[in-house]
């Protein structure tokens, strides 16, 4: 694998569930120097100082000072994948022990059926001390959602709709082993679990392939390329004008509404702090602020092009994809594009613009959400991909370090007066 993809590849197989890919980044700022602050705690700012905050255990901001702050220039992405969450009552008993799950977000049902899955997330263990957060992954094979044989189900072939209460719950074991499970789980966390949120992964690792190793496939690509892209340009930019900060959010595969989600106060009670806590006129700061809003892209499917808008469909390697959408589910105006392309000039990395088909609903993401609470010129860019919502996505190796580089530029050469 190539050298300079080996580090994301090693993120993304570590990140089983949101909470070990926001441990993971918490872990990359205390490294490099950031110090952790607290939601419920004063904080004294400096220049020069960098730090971040965590929420919840699966959101987390974090920025650097410069000397003198001009604006911010913000990064969102988010952390949440769809998935099966793993239910309170763990398992299901008949003849066989069958995990009891629901799913998380809009998925690709039929990708999880015949995978060796297991389970990750947090726990709540009862302690002498009181209740303890701890973080668990058993790391083997432990479970599988088995496919129907074409001679039972002669209709799988047709247009199949599956559904998540039958045909989507994972088989654990033979009967009667859900105790088994349980003691398990509190054998890792070493106590009595009092509360959990755990989920389904796939066990495939992240891979390299194509004749030229130019492809990526991995699970949760939708939207840890883009966490991923967006730490590495703060954690390498130098100080420039503006305030650089990068917020992770939960949730946005449901609706962003979460204590942790875009639709909270996390981004906007940050940012007030920061001004707060230097000394700096909020209004001000937030007149000379830009955000980039970072979630994947669909990328024109090799058999079946018809889904894409034919003159704005982005090939995986083809550069950052620019986001449009005339109803506002993707942020971008005519000002906030022009930034964005002189941001890649600057960071000498291709652009390429993408469309919903105009007779086809697309999604959304974090931009029209956080720029409801925090008013700023905002863009929405990502990365193209295949398969998205898939457990197993597809990505442009190539396309992972211009990410990089354009966070790189924009965190350290962001300013107000860029359009005049």
């Amino acid at each position: 694998m190539d050298a300079r993809i080996q580090p994301f590849c090693s993120f993304l197989n570590q990140s089983r569930s949101l909470y070990h890919a926001v441990d993971l980044l918490r872990r990359q700022f205390a490294e490099a120097g950031f110090v952790q602050l607290s939601e419920g705690e004063q904080w004294t700012l400096v220049p020069g100082g960098k730090y971040f905050v965590i929420r919840g255990g699966s959101a987390i901001a974090a920025f650097s000072v410069p000397a003198s702050p001009e604006g911010f220039a913000i990064a969102a992405a988010h952390d949440d994948r769809p998935c099966f969450k793993v239910k309170e009552n763990l398992t299901l008993s008949g003849g066989y022990t069958k995990l009891a799950v629901e799913p998380y977000g809009g998925m690709l049902m039929g990708s999880w059926l015949d995978r060796p899955l297991s389970i990750a997330g947090r726990v709540f263990v009862e302690t002498d001390s009181g209740i303890v957060c701890k973080l668990i992954d058993i790391d083997r094979d432990i479970a599988l959602i088995p496919n129907v044989a074409i001679h039972m189900n002669r209709e799988a072939n047709s247009g199949y709709k599956w559904n998540p209460a039958v045909d989507l719950l994972p088989l654990l074991g033979g009967k009667d082993c859900g105790e088994e499970l349980k003691a398990q789980l509190e054998e890792i966390a070493g106590g009595k679990i009092l509360g959990h949120d755990l989920y389904l992964y796939v066990r495939e690792d992240a891979r390299v392939w194509g004749l030229r190793n130019e492809y990526l496939s991995a699970p949760a690509l939708d939207d840890l390329a883009c966490v991923w892209g967006c730490a590495q340009g703060l954690l390498k930019a130098e100080a420039g004008k503006a305030l650089p900060v990068l917020c992770v959010f939960d949730s946005e595969e449901v609706g962003s509404s979460s204590n942790q989600g875009a639709d909270s106060t996390f981004l906007d009670r940050l940012l007030v702090r920061i001004s707060a806590g230097l000394g700096l006129c909020h209004d001000e700061m937030l007149h000379k602020s830009f955000l980039l809003s970072a979630d994947n892209a669909h990328a024109i499917h090799p058999n079946h092009p018809e889904y894409a808008d034919s003159a704005n469909a982005p090939v995986m390697g083809g550069g950052i994809v620019l986001k449009f959408n005339a109803n506002l589910s993707y942020t971008t105006d005519g000002y906030s594009a022009a930034v964005v392309r002189k941001l890649c000039k600057d960071a000498d990395v291709a652009v390429q613009t993408y469309y919903n088909r105009a007779d086809l609903r697309g999604g959304s993401t974090l931009g029209h959400i956080s720029t409801g609470h925090v008013s700023v010129p905002s863009a929405d860019i990502g990365l193209a991909q295949l398969a998205m919502h898939s457990c197993y996505e597809t990505l442009g190796v190539e396309d992972v370090a211009a990410l990089e580089k354009l966070m790189q530029t924009f965190f350290a050469g962001y300013t107000a007066d860029m359009v005049r």
